[in-house]
């Protein structure tokens, strides 16, 4: 078996079972329907604010199958895990199709969906970036890339069925579709031999002769350097959370645009986030990972400076810092995956990402929380802005602490 040529269909796979997961991003189209459904329902008043949990939970708990199931790829092998991860997705969101209660669907699509996209992601990401040492940065910008076309694609696929049907038939359409394409996709997915080279790869075997090792997660939790590089993701996700999660409010409260056009805007920082995931892969196998970081940090405080200069109708500023912020955040999470696997070695890599992954679990649950009690505290956006560009400031001190410590060692 020819794996250097092999190792592309096993991307190809991945990327189209990443798709499928990311439905979890596309929770804000069921968000609203859903209350109004489950107000109905139970004859009692549900806003979309109090199903904020939901999403809250889902972002949180990834972790803790992203750890899980990279210790139990190394048992049953990838295909396996990802397989019993897209099945408990697509349970979850069916789960969520016949829930009669918030408690319901904080169980089908908060815990269920959640835990399920932490084993598939980190299984296909860190499985993907073992096949390709040559093309780390690209590679993981591809498939977290796939990840977030998602909240793209799925948006307009439920709001099709919507129109035909209700929220409930979108739920349990779209669970039943995850399920058996994870479950085809996941045939191509094969696991990554340690130590795996292509053919023609040359910078690895001057690389093997330095002083690179892989590292078991208890030996990565010694590291001083673990732990700068999980708050400067904590940083660097802060922004992205932080403008995902309220987008389309922002867009109708300061600018005061239609919903309409708001819906749009959440399509285009969608776009942007997907884009940046490649862009940023691209330009860290070119500059290297920390040098890209600073980079993104850099942009990204001008993207939310754009945001607190934005008065009421001005779209031309609004649309840039927006653009500005999704494509820093893109670039953030597809560089991440390579950055683990080139300090901590490619062998453990699941395991040792799924921990670094709680710097995302982190921001995912603080930054909508935070932005949403400021703007209600002060009745404007501008206050967390304010506190993203502090985080985005820290992130670029971090990093170049990472570079002295690194030197150091």
């Amino acid at each position: 078996m020819n794996l250097t040529k092999k190792r592309w269909m096993v991307l190809i796979a991945s990327c189209l079972i990443n798709l499928c997961i990311g439905a979890l991003y596309a929770w804000s189209v069921f968000a609203s329907p859903m209350a109004e459904y489950l107000s109905s329902v139970t004859h009692s008043t549900i806003t979309t604010s109090s199903l904020a949990i939901v999403f809250s939970i889902a972002n949180t708990v990834g972790p803790i199958t992203m750890i899980g199931g990279g210790k139990l790829v190394r048992s049953i092998g990838p295909r396996w895990v990802i397989t019993i991860g897209g099945v408990c997705f697509g349970l979850g969101m069916i789960v969520s199709g016949f829930a009669q209660s918030v408690g319901m669907l904080v169980l089908g699509f908060g815990l269920c969906c959640g835990l399920a996209m932490g084993m598939t992601y980190g299984c296909t990401v860190s499985n993907c970036v073992k096949f390709f040492p040559d093309k780390r940065g690209l590679v993981g910008g591809i498939t977290t890339a796939s990840y977030g076309l998602s909240s793209v694609i799925i948006p307009i696929i439920a709001n099709k069925i919507m129109e035909e049907t209700d929220v409930t038939m979108a739920f349990k359409c779209i669970g039943i579709a995850v399920v058996v394409i994870v479950c085809i996709a996941s045939i191509w997915v094969i696991p990554c031999p340690d130590n795996f080279v292509p053919e023609g790869y040359k910078p690895f075997v001057e690389k093997s002769n330095s002083n690179v090792k892989n590292y078991t997660w208890k030996e990565m939790l010694k590291t001083p350097s673990f732990y700068i590089m999980i708050l400067m993701m904590c940083s660097g996700a802060f922004m992205g959370m932080m403008i995902i999660s309220q987008a389309s409010p922002i867009a109708q409260k300061q600018v005061m645009l239609s919903s309409a056009t708001a819906s749009l805007i959440v399509s285009v920082l969608a776009l942007f986030n997907t884009g940046g995931r490649i862009v940023g892969g691209i330009i860290s196998d070119k500059i290297g990972q920390v040098n890209t970081l600073i980079l993104l940090l850099l942009s990204s405080i001008v993207g939310l400076f754009l945001l607190v200069i934005t008065k009421e109708g001005n779209l031309v500023t609004f649309l840039l810092g927006v653009c500005i912020i999704g494509l820093c955040f893109g670039g953030f999470m597809g560089i991440y995956p390579g950055f683990t696997n080139e300090r901590f070695g490619a062998k453990y890599s699941s395991v040792n990402y799924g921990i670094m992954f709680i710097g995302f679990a982190v921001s995912g649950f603080a930054a909508p929380m935070m932005i949403g009690k400021l703007y209600t505290s002060t009745n404007s956006y501008v206050p967390a802005y304010y506190v993203a560009m502090v985080l985005s400031f820290v992130g670029i001190l971090l990093a170049f602490l990472y570079k002295k410590v690194e030197k150091q060692s």
